[in-house]
């Protein structure tokens, strides 16, 4: 198979775009929330867990801890108690609880908005500030690169790489930046509803045309 040149990759991303924007209409960020705050802990709690089992886990949460004050007073135990099912609880607790009292100590209580500061704040990494500039303050910053995304990203040979880092610098290359945010949306909900990793459903796929992998992939 002849190499791609960048042109025509960049002209099938376009493709691919639209197809999807078409195809779900709807998409937008699964996890529940108010404020920055809100999806800020869901974003941490997301980690290794469904979207679905994290939205059942934050309505108590967020009614005994409401805001960066109150969590960073909490202990513990308690966050523990209210995050179990989420997996990692121990971790996740800890990352929360200084999290918290690090938005007290350095902002007055509220999520800052820019990638450098969420970055270093305790338990986020740059997907989970990608997750927070696009959807909380509606900056395109970045591209958020879970694993549906990366997957996809590859099947359609818009990347090779596996590092989610360098899979989000060569899609930023390729899409357009207002669309960043609503792209990981896209392909999260087109990984979630088609291009399932152990069983694609490729026949119904609204992608296929664009899509080198859809052949050898091809179960449904």
């Amino acid at each position: 198979m002849p190499r791609e040149s960048v042109a025509a990759r960049e002209a099938r991303a376009g493709r691919i775009l639209a197809a999807l924007e078409a195809a779900y209409p709807d998409a937008h960020c699964a996890l529940v929330h108010a404020d920055p705050y809100q999806l800020l802990v869901a974003t941490i709690l997301s980690a290794q867990c469904t979207d679905v089992r994290v939205n059942m886990v934050t309505p108590a949460l967020f009614a005994r801890f409401p805001d960066a004050r109150a969590l960073a007073a909490g202990t513990q135990e308690e966050v523990e108690a209210l995050i179990r099912s989420t997996g990692f609880f121990r971790n996740k607790a800890r990352n929360l609880l200084a999290m918290a009292a690090a938005l007290v100590a350095q902002y007055d209580g509220a999520v800052p908005d820019t990638m450098e500061a969420l970055h270093a704040l305790p338990g986020v990494g740059r997907k989970t500030a990608n997750v927070i500039l696009g959807n909380a303050f509606g900056r395109n910053d970045g591209i958020t690169v879970d694993t549906h995304v990366g997957r996809i990203a590859r099947l359609l040979r818009l990347t090779r790489a596996t590092d989610a880092e360098k899979v989000e610098r060569e899609l930023m290359a390729l899409f357009p930046r207002p669309r960043w945010t609503m792209l990981s949306h896209l392909l999260i909900d087109h990984g979630r509803a088609v291009c399932i990793a152990r069983r694609p459903r490729c026949r119904e796929c609204p992608i296929a045309a664009e899509c080198p992998g859809a052949t050898t992939a091809a179960h449904g």
